[in-house]
């Protein structure tokens, strides 16, 4: 019998893939029979090490009781852990008890609240990526950093310790141009008008996106309906240097990996801390080649951020990261009281960027207006412009229709989507409760209930707005629909309607709030 953290004899313990995704988290399964699971004293829920001739990866052991998932001679291996290891099923492995990550000690330190130095974030960060991390453990760095907070100087470290663990891409330009909004304002879509403009004009601008965290849908979500996001690196490449811009997933480039691994811990506990955020957007622009990146900032009552002091304060907070980062970075402060454009969702969202695209008479016009703006901005960045120019230039390739040759130039670049994909047929109208004038729209509400329906896993489910700040309605006037795939999802979002209201406040004129905009 082998001594515990030794590597026991290989004998009749053989590989096997079993079909369960766990979603970026290694987890490896044993039989309770199996004679090493007795002899090393292995736990349910413990790490252990994996080793095939010198390759090793580490997982989260699982103890099962049924045969036909693995034998009394097999260790079990997840999609995700299956993948990572790369050795065929059937091979000799050998396991071991996996030594717990010493930056552990720093995780605990945080939950206490303590400082962090640049050493121990790169620690954890680093264990990390090597997968040494349970979900459980980043779980608690992530809470620690939320509920305790990051200092400035902490956000830069752990910035720094998320650009090191991955891919850089080098475009070898002087100037490769990014935005992005930091989230919380519902079908807010304007990347997907940017690119084509701002590729149009020739800037270069590989715009790499997360999917959904906590909103329901990201932009290689709704992209998604309409063109293949994720990419190989090399494809990703050409298709940027041939197009000067892509729309496209960033996990396929391994472009700061850690940020990938956190948002799939942060997804289900709805977590989304400042510190996190800014680390998570710069260390991903920064390793995908960024120089220059503008920042949009929404605020409004029930935006993420909701008063001008606070989003003053997060400017600061960009700009000092940034500026230590080499990263040329502008912040702007948008109107963020209520959803941009019409739908919420993927299929609905994509409807709305290809109604702008086409100079439809339809398109929603905040949609349009605030991604010229946005447009013009990134324009700005190009030294042969100048300032206040960006405007008419990006409305000029937007009214010519170059940005929706660009747009399916980058549709066919990354291979038009197959499947059409439509909004969801099963739903319900929600209805005005009053006359009046819409003062109030809850953009947390509303977001909330896309994502009961179904959105963005279902790609066809969402919300339809018909009514915007400032419309005139009657009682019984449809505000909006509720789009779902499966009848369990519609039954969510009605009893999420029943439970928390429809999301709109009926209202006068005058009770409209200001907006806190820099356009």
């Amino acid at each position: 019998m082998s001594t515990m953290g030794e590597q026991p004899t290989p004998k009749g313990l053989r590989l096997k893939r079993v079909a369960i995704d766990t979603y970026r988290e290694n987890v490896a399964y044993l039989h309770r029979d199996c004679a090493l699971y007795r002899a090393e004293g292995f736990q349910a829920l413990s790490k252990i090490e994996i080793d095939v001739d010198g390759q090793r990866t580490l997982a989260v052991l699982n103890v099962v009781d049924d045969a036909a998932i693995v034998g009394p001679e097999e260790l079990g291996l997840s999609e995700t852990a299956f993948a990572r290891l790369g050795a065929s099923e059937g091979t000799a492995v050998r396991i071991s008890q996996a030594e717990p990550p010493v930056s552990m000690d720093a995780v605990r330190r945080k939950i206490d609240g303590d400082r962090l130095t640049r050493e121990e974030f790169h620690a954890v960060i680093q264990d990390i990526v090597a997968g040494r991390y349970a979900k459980t453990e980043m779980a608690a760095f992530l809470v620690a950093c939320t509920q305790n907070g990051l200092d400035r100087d902490e956000v830069l470290y752990l910035t720094q310790a998320m650009l090191k663990t991955g891919e850089h891409l080098d475009w070898h330009e002087r100037l490769v141009a990014d935005k992005h909004c930091i989230g919380g304002i519902p079908g807010n879509r304007t990347s997907m008008l940017v690119v084509p403009i701002v590729a149009a004009h020739g800037m270069l601008i590989p715009k790499t996106s997360s999917r959904a965290i906590t909103s329901p849908a990201g932009t290689a979500d709704t992209m998604e309906v309409l063109a293949e996001v994720e990419l190989p690196p090399e494809r990703l490449r050409e298709i940027v240097q041939v197009h000067r811009g892509c729309l496209a997933w960033g996990g396929t480039a391994r472009l700061a990996p850690a940020d990938d691994v956190l948002i799939a811990v942060e997804r289900p506990l709805g977590l989304d801390s400042q510190g996190q955020m800014i680390a998570s957007i710069l260390s991903k622009k920064l390793a995908a080649g960024s120089t220059h990146l503008l920042i949009d900032i929404p605020v409004g009552p029930t935006a993420k951020v909701r008063s001008m002091r606070q989003a003053l304060a997060l400017r600061k907070l960009f700009e000092f990261v940034a500026d230590r980062m080499d990263l040329h970075l502008e912040v702007v402060i948008t109107d963020g009281r209520q959803p941009i454009g019409r739908g919420i969702g993927p299929v609905l969202e994509a409807r709305d960027v290809m109604q702008v695209l086409q100079n439809d008479p339809e398109a929603p016009q905040d949609l349009r207006q605030k991604a010229l703006r946005l447009a013009g901005r990134v324009i700005e960045f190009d030294p042969d412009v100048r300032g206040g120019q960006g405007y008419a230039i990006a409305r000029d390739i937007l009214d010519s229709g170059r940005a929706l040759a660009k747009m399916n130039d980058l549709i066919e670049a990354q291979g038009r989507q197959r499947h059409h994909f439509a909004p969801g047929e099963l739903g319900f109208e929600v209805r005005a409760e009053r006359d009046g004038v819409v003062v109030g729209i809850d953009n947390f509400l509303l977001a909330r209930l896309a994502r009961y329906a179904g959105a963005p896993m279902d790609k066809g489910a969402g919300v339809d707005l018909f009514k915007k700040l400032g419309d005139p309605v009657e009682q019984g006037e449809p505000l909006y629909r509720v789009h779902a795939q499966f009848p369990a999802d519609e039954q969510f979002a009605r009893r999420l309607v029943a439970q928390k209201g429809n999301g709109y406040r009926i209202g006068n004129d005058s009770e409209i709030p200001s907006a806190y905009v820099e356009f």
